[in-house]
């Protein structure tokens, strides 16, 4: 059974307060334990009403935390008394009172829509209490209306309805429209009906709860079907689902964790369990779940227009997007060219990159330069510039050739080599080969000061300016790959920003519409745009495209997500989070197994050893990465790791509690299992 209800209604007047105690009383005579909430009430004496009728020996204040004497909208009977609405205290009350009894109802104050606080209604109170909801409404003219607009509030909130209770509220309440409106609704709205109160004239309990007690679907008001859900989806799953970088030999012997929902910097799973989402759900998750300014964004932008091809036509949030994005990306990154993954930006990036030239007439200029340790996504041409054999080799003979130089993980780095001279070496190697080959070097591609999928390893300060010199001075395209690195994870809205450089071409995706929907934007510089402006008889147009490209819905997100960072100060609130981060990863240090600890802002590595001392690893089929990361959700914390390496990266506006529970979380974890 669940462990409350939540009571609204269509507006004011409708008999929440009646439908609450008759359902407290018919529950009682079940056997159940039931206690009851308002946490909001605007005069009147409700709260004490169904306190005394069924019974409740609770003080008044945890039944009702806030009491307002004036007969108004909360919000303003609030602000009249001088009083501030405190979330926290009425979690408090509802946590106290589930502890105590089989069932909480709770009621509410007005609609969904009553407005709480500015820019809090019912609805977001529904929603952080997490429960489900009975909606009451009138039998009588208007309840259609009342209705169903009640339930598209809800439906837009997310908020999951189990049903509808009619109440009728006047004597003269059998005409035609009283007999027929329940099953309307029903119908027009798809929503179970869960009983009709007749009217009641004398308001005995007794007799009202006798006479209805058996119409009331009590089962599909109550009932937590969650569990027996979760085994429905688990079944579906293995029978027809196909995970990324999964072996799904082992998930069929595992039970998955099915997340069902997201609220702030938690997901929540089929059976209701909260888990900090300590990797921003695959780095793309930036201010928050359901962060309310994005939603709103994606519905307004929603009824206007979901798709249109940008092949011929242009669309409003995509050219709005476009100026936004060269307002904040490094000077001289002019142009916007959308696609829909960080693959995608890449493979648009080296395509752009190679034909330029050609356009140009450098016909010799021919070959991408990466790093031996990339990673750049997966698409057959990113693939070509990784350097990970885990994620690569499989693919060698599809793949296009390149030049790959080595850069230093300068925690293993060579003996007798040492941080930083050691990536200063390999730097050095790189400029002697650019300076050599330079004639045929079209691009050099890198990810920016931190290499993600090559396990967090951070570059020395300098390193990054040195690559932007060496490429101007050799006439190399300087690709910046910021995928992962983008949109704050460092500190910086993006990574280029720490060493002022300006990258000729720059990929963006995972965290570019906050973490809503899927798309990515390559940024370039004029020059390189203007090395595609040509007679159309001349065929040097850039012949690439993507069929959602530039699409209306996630560029609406993406502008959202970034006038969050503008009115919020996100960057500005990030650094003494950051510094607080550094201070409680030291922790880590000194046990047994960790043998480093990287980070760069939010993007933190922490690398786990078989032998701290020779830096030997564990070995690959012991699984240790995946065991730490499975073992943290026991302590309500989600993670992936790359190999022994346990990735943190949670949102930016993670405060400094969630980051204690991340960090306690994994240190227990670590110490418990190593």
């Amino acid at each position: 059974m669940k462990k409350g209800i939540f009571i609204t209604a269509t507006d004011t007047g409708a008999g929440k307060t009646l439908v609450s105690a008759v359902l407290g009383l018919i529950l009682q005579r079940k056997g159940l334990k039931v206690g009851y909430l308002k946490p909001v009430q605007c005069a009147g004496n409700d709260a004490t009403f169904v306190k005394n009728l069924l019974k409740l020996d609770d003080d008044i204040t945890v039944i009702n935390p806030y009491y307002l004497k004036e007969p108004l909208s909360p919000h303003l009977a609030l602000r009249r008394a001088r009083k501030k609405f405190d979330f926290r205290r009425v979690k408090e009350s509802f946590c106290k009172l589930s502890e105590k009894y089989d069932l909480v109802i709770v009621e509410g104050a007005g609609g969904l829509m009553a407005p709480i606080r500015e820019g809090y209604f019912v609805a977001d109170l529904i929603k952080d209490l997490g429960l489900e909801v009975v909606i009451v409404a009138r039998k009588g003219l208007g309840t259609i209306n009342h209705t169903t607009l009640t339930l598209k509030q809800a439906e837009e909130y997310g908020l999951k309805i189990s049903g509808l209770i009619f109440n009728s509220t006047h004597c003269s309440s059998t005409g035609i429209a009283q007999k027929t409106n329940p099953k309307e609704i029903q119908r027009i709205n798809k929503t179970k009906v869960l009983g009709i109160l007749p009217y009641f004239r004398v308001r005995k309990y007794d007799e009202i709860v006798k006479k209805v007690e058996d119409s009331l679907d009590l089962k599909a008001m109550l009932s937590d079907s969650e569990c027996e859900n979760t085994k429905a989806l688990e079944s579906l799953d293995k029978k027809h689902l196909w995970h990324p970088f999964t072996q799904m030999k082992d998930w069929a012997k595992e039970e998955p964790l099915i997340i069902e929902k997201g609220e702030g910097n938690y997901l929540i799973d089929t059976e209701g369990k909260r888990y900090l989402d300590g990797v921003s759900s695959l780095w793309v998750n930036v201010h928050g779940h359901c962060k309310k300014e994005i939603n709103d964004a994606i519905k307004k932008q929603l009824n206007k227009l979901e798709h249109s091809t940008l092949l011929g036509l242009s669309n409003v949030p995509a050219i709005k997007l476009s100026k936004k994005l060269v307002e904040v990306a490094p000077k001289g990154l002019n142009k916007v060219f959308y696609s829909d993954s960080g693959s995608t930006a890449v493979e648009v990036a080296l395509k752009i990159a190679y034909q330029y030239w050609q356009n140009i007439g450098e016909n010799k200029k021919t070959q991408i330069v990466h790093l031996a340790n990339s990673y750049h996504g997966d698409t057959l041409g990113s693939v070509s510039v990784g350097g990970i054999d885990l994620f690569h080799k499989v693919y060698r003979g599809l793949i296009f050739k390149t030049i790959k130089v080595d850069f230093p993980d300068c925690y293993r780095a060579p003996k007798g080599k040492k941080y930083p001279a050691y990536a200063f070496e390999c730097v050095r190697n790189i400029e002697r080969l650019f300076s050599k080959d330079s004639k045929k070097i079209a691009a050099f591609i890198v990810e920016p000061i931190v290499q993600g999928a090559a396990g967090m390893i951070v570059w020395p300060k300098g390193i990054l300016k040195e690559i932007e010199r060496i490429c101007r001075k050799n006439n190399v395209l300087l690709i910046a790959d910021e995928v992962a690195t983008g949109f704050g994870r460092t500190g910086k809205m993006f990574t280029c920003e720490h060493e002022n450089v300006r990258p000729d071409i720059m990929c963006l995706a995972k965290g570019l519409t906050g973490g809503y929907l899927p798309l990515a934007a390559t940024l370039t510089t004029d020059e390189i745009y203007n090395g595609f402006l040509f007679d159309y008889k001349e065929q040097k147009t850039f012949f690439h495209g993507h069929t959602y490209t530039g699409n209306p819905l996630a560029c609406t997100a993406a502008l959202a997500n970034i006038e969050v960072f503008e009115k919020e100060k996100t960057l500005n609130h990030m650094q003494p989070k950051i510094k607080y981060l550094e201070k409680r990863l030291k922790e880590f240090l000194p046990l047994k197994h960790v043998g480093d600890v990287r980070n760069k802002g939010f993007m933190v590595g922490i690398e786990l050893v078989k032998d701290k001392k020779t830096k030997e690893p564990f070995p690959w089929e012991a699984k240790v990465g995946v065991k730490v990361c499975r073992e943290a959700r026991l302590y309500g914390v989600i993670l992936r790791p790359l190999g022994n390496v346990i990735v943190l990266m949670p949102p930016l506006n993670i405060s400094i509690k969630e980051i204690n529970c991340l960090i306690s979380a994994v240190l227990r974890v670590v110490r418990e299992l190593y």
